[in-house]
């Protein structure tokens, strides 16, 4: 990565705080299964005139998913039960459990996102031109069908922060 490049990870936090795109990713992968770094990935691509074709997309998608599969979504399983239970949660101490479950959740990302990141460098340097599509190509990746409104809508919000960065 060049010096003047922000990387993956520095990026995926400044676009995920932007106002509303914490939420618009969550329902994202929530409704239609979205993965998050993935989206980010896209989203930094598309910042460096990158463009995802599909065929690139299946195959970094398949780098990462065994990860994501086997780590990152049974942490934020974990995670998202300890909210409201299983009993004695929720109490203090499965809080101060859980955020240390967050923390290394995010852990289990921030690697995704440096495979991500890995891929993304040689995409980057053959500048392939018109990204413009490359969250709405993850969304359809993911969701394998039309979005809904609700979808769109908040593909539409990442979209706005990202013309923003």
């Amino acid at each position: 990565m060049t010096d003047d490049r922000m990387g993956l990870w520095d990026f995926a936090l400044r676009l995920y705080a932007s106002p509303g795109v914490g939420d618009a990713c969550l329902t994202l992968h929530d409704e239609s299964g979205v993965d998050v770094p993935m989206l980010l990935f896209s989203a930094w691509l598309a910042k460096h005139s990158a463009a995802l074709t599909d065929a690139e997309l299946e195959r970094i998608d398949k780098r990462v998913a065994d990860w994501r599969n086997e780590v990152v979504r049974p942490l934020r399983a974990i995670r998202r039960r300890l909210k409201g239970g299983p009993h004695p949660a929720p109490t203090k101490e499965t809080d101060a459990l859980r955020n240390e479950v967050k923390s290394v959740e995010l852990g289990s990302e921030k690697i995704e996102l440096a495979v991500l990141e890995a891929e993304g460098e040689a995409l980057i340097a053959a500048g392939s031109g018109d990204a413009s599509g490359n969250l709405a190509r993850v969304l359809w990746h993911f969701r394998g069908s039309e979005p809904d409104a609700k979808a769109t809508e908040a593909l539409g919000i990442v979209e706005k922060a990202l013309a923003g960065l």
